[in-house]
């Protein structure tokens, strides 16, 4: 008997449609094959990237649009960074999956859409995301009541989750803030509020210690982080703006986003409406205000080198974190890709290194500052996370180093939060380069907030001579 073949479909539509959506023309692919062979997720697709762009040339719409490749598309950004063409491969598959869902077709990784779904709605509901909320609703949708549990009573125990959301809304007039032009706005974005609170304490001690003075404007709301960047463009251009408008309102002339993920989202922002005047017309209509765009986006980074550089740290320094071996972790988004963050060095930044360099530490450099932790997928495929993470920290020792040294909430929770869960020889310290900062100024235990990392970064600190003008007890914290 023979086998009936299943006719192959061709159709040049779903090209035209990402050429007219997206600005991107497909056919400039040559299958160099730089982006398979740099995305860090590769090997858990079922279709590799180079494929999916193939597919788009001759018209397979059935493969681009059913395969798992751009559900699990990490948005990294490696690709688009890397391409020689100059395509944003990251935007492509993020329009494929809407895509796919505006045609009906079933995701077939279903728990990334009820992450947007929910991430979405909690912003839409509070004006910033409410990761217990979020949290319980990924549970409740994907029927998957078992895993995480230890995880989320280790970051209750921390204090790292609110229990009760608090409502969020811009004013409805904004006044200028008194000095707002010498001081520099603060957007800490949700994580610093809640699972980043010691990034959020040791930011604010150790930029009062430099006399860099921050002022948090009133009623700033979630950034829609990838979320939003997936699901929804159009969130995904406001809500940055609706931020800016407001910092602008108050009469600053720089922001600091301690936060990637929120300053990548600002910063791509800002470079949408810089390069179209239609969508910058659309934005002032919605947000009935004409956006002059003044402000600088900053990483808390730059903040710090260029209001006080490196050599205004070193003469801050109280206690020199010597013998400390560092490695310093960029992550994805600080600096990918390039002609949005304005990054000089996108593959090997440098700045981190300045700043531990100037506490006293030594800085080991290695080939993983910007590899991917696995990023959003944390709550939707933490087997990714392990995976990516776990190797970064296994890499992180075999450089020699006692610790790494982050500027990240994100990056923070897959390399510390979860590291109880991988299988490794010895846990390693993940700390905030702004705790490490704290610490060298000999600042109160409270701006150093080591107590609220889940790898409990003391004894290393007391075995290096690094924790004696502290009279606590490592273990506890407690007073002795």
């Amino acid at each position: 008997m023979t086998e009936a073949i299943t006719p192959t479909s061709f159709s040049p539509e779903l090209a035209r449609r990402i050429q007219d959506k997206l600005g991107q023309n497909v056919y400039l692919c040559y299958q160099c094959v730089k982006c398979t062979s740099g995305c860090p997720v590769a090997e858990f697709f079922d279709w590799q990237p180079n494929q999916i762009m193939r597919a788009l040339q001759l018209g397979q719409e059935d493969i681009a649009l059913n395969a798992q490749t751009p559900w699990l598309c990490a948005a990294c950004q490696t690709c688009s960074t890397r391409c020689p063409q100059g395509l944003d491969i990251t935007g492509i598959m993020e329009f494929l999956t809407r895509e796919a869902r505006a045609r009906g077709i079933s995701p077939p990784v279903p728990q990334v859409t009820i992450f947007n779904e929910a991430f979405l709605r909690e912003v839409r509901l509070w004006g910033r995301a409410y990761e217990l909320g979020l949290m319980a609703e990924l549970k409740l949708r994907t029927r998957n009541f078992s895993d995480d549990i230890d995880l989320g009573v280790k970051m209750l125990r921390k204090r790292k989750l609110a229990f009760l959301p608090h409502r969020v809304r811009p004013p409805r007039k904004v006044r200028p803030v008194v000095g707002a032009a010498q001081a520099v706005a603060y957007y800490p974005g949700c994580s610093l509020h809640s699972t980043a609170r010691e990034y959020h304490e040791s930011t604010r001690a150790v930029c009062q210690a430099l006399e860099i003075a921050l002022v948090e404007p009133a009623g700033w709301i979630c950034c829609g982080s990838s979320a939003a960047h997936r699901a929804d463009p159009e969130a995904a251009l406001r809500l940055p703006l609706e931020n800016l408008a407001l910092i602008e309102k108050g009469g600053f002339k720089e922001v600091t986003m301690p936060c990637a993920a929120c300053f990548n989202r600002h910063k791509a922002a800002q470079f949408e409406i810089r390069h179209d005047s239609a969508r910058k017309a659309e934005m002032d209509s919605a947000l009935g205000y004409t956006y002059r765009d003044t402000v600088v986006v900053n990483t808390l980074i730059d903040t710090i080198l260029g209001r006080v550089g490196a050599e205004g740290v070193t003469a801050r320094v109280q206690r020199p974190l010597q013998g400390l071996r560092v490695v310093c972790y960029y992550g994805c988004l600080l600096t990918r890709p390039p002609e949005v963050t304005e990054a000089p060095h996108p593959e090997n930044p440098t700045g981190m290194d300045s700043l531990v360099k100037a506490l006293g530490a030594e800085v080991i450099d290695w080939s993983y500052k910007t590899t991917c932790c696995g990023a959003a997928h944390s709550l939707t495929r933490p087997d990714i996370v392990l995976h990516l993470s776990g190797e970064l920290i296994r890499q992180a020792r075999a450089a020699g180093a006692d610790a790494i040294a982050v500027a990240c909430p994100l990056c923070h929770t897959n390399l510390d939060a979860r590291q109880f869960q991988m299988a490794l020889d010895a846990p390693m310290p993940v700390l905030y380069f702004t705790q490490l900062m704290a610490l060298a100024f000999a600042l109160p235990e409270k701006a150093c907030a080591l107590n609220k990392n889940l790898v409990d970064p003391r004894p290393l600190l007391e075995q290096k001579g690094l924790l004696g003008f502290y009279q606590t007890s490592p273990r506890t914290g407690a007073s002795v």
